[in-house]
């Protein structure tokens, strides 16, 4: 088999397939434990499983920019990113707003950023087929 920088090729497939997918997971686990705390719900092991500090964060990203991964896989890091500073910030300066004001503007960002992951998946797969399709 094939050796790509001392890495077989299925291994690097693998690994390239789990980081455009993680942003995903742990975006996920972001929303469900913003939504499970809005309703006074503590889940520690979400958490454990998929809270990020500063440095994986940055880490993650230059890694989706090393390997060139499209902009829809980067947004669910984007939305990790904000939500986090959100949080730091009322954590550190209390946002003068309520819980719940604070949770809907949380889910409208999330909204917001899966509105943006499937218009641009979209567009790129119809971009794909139209450059695909052979003319007699």
């Amino acid at each position: 088999m094939e050796k790509v920088d001392g890495l077989n090729k299925s291994f690097y497939k693998i690994v390239l397939y789990l980081l455009k997918i993680i942003t995903y997971l742990i975006a996920f686990i972001y929303l469900l434990n913003t939504t499970l705390s809005y309703f006074c719900i503590d889940a520690p092991i979400l958490s454990l499983l998929g809270g990020l500090s500063i440095l994986p964060t940055i880490y993650i990203l230059l890694t989706s920019f090393a390997f060139k991964f499209c902009i829809y896989h980067r947004i669910p890091l984007y939305y990790i990113i904000l939500s986090d500073c959100i949080a730091y910030y009322d954590i550190y300066y209390s946002i003068p707003i309520s819980a719940s004001t604070l949770f809907s503007i949380n889910l409208i960002i999330a909204g917001i950023c899966l509105f943006i992951i499937l218009y641009l998946k979209l567009n790129h797969e119809t971009k794909l087929n139209k450059t695909n399709i052979k003319r007699p």
